[in-house]
């Protein structure tokens, strides 16, 4: 079964929309979700946010934010995540920032992509976010970053229902 199939169905199985803010996955995310039949009962929407003025503009991401931390991290993708989810009707919302590669930007690696799932929760809105780093092409660590957004959706769903930050 694959990872999209297996997400659609926790969806289902939770009664969870979702919305994504997707910059360096470029809309990697939402694509495999409705390639899954019966999906879109489960797909809210789905923001491409490559530039900081639409981070910033679309999300609600503060200069601030990317000035002190890198569009690549964690702080970022946390602002995209809640800012998506904000604007929605979505339960759920997973943001991926990052560098595809080949080359490394401002010191950081490629392949180094910043992921954000926010949650509404029964306690109010969870947080996560984790660092990764993918080696391949880029079209290969673009679908690695879509794959690990997705399998850890259900992880960190567990850990808000448990009343977990992070």
């Amino acid at each position: 079964m694959s990872i999209a199939t297996s997400t659609v169905e926790f969806l289902e199985s939770k009664g969870l929309v979702i919305t994504t803010a997707e910059s360096c996955t470029a809309g990697k995310i939402i694509t495999l979700l409705s390639q899954i039949e019966g999906s879109g009962s489960f797909i809210d929407s789905g923001y491409i946010v490559y530039s900081p003025e639409a981070k910033q503009r679309l999300l609600k991401v503060r200069p601030y934010t990317i000035e002190t931390f890198n569009l690549t991290s964690c702080e970022v993708a946390r602002e995209m995540a809640q800012g998506a989810l904000c604007d929605s009707a979505a339960d759920v919302a997973v943001a991926t920032t990052g560098i595809l590669g080949p080359d490394d930007v401002d010191g950081i690696p490629a392949g180094t992509i910043c992921f954000a799932w926010a949650y509404r929760a029964p306690q109010g809105l969870c947080l996560f976010s984790r660092k990764e780093r993918f080696i391949g092409s880029r079209e290969q660590v673009q679908m690695y970053a879509a794959e690990y957004a997705l399998k850890c959706l259900p992880y960190f769903y567990d850990r808000a229902w448990a009343g977990e930050r992070g």
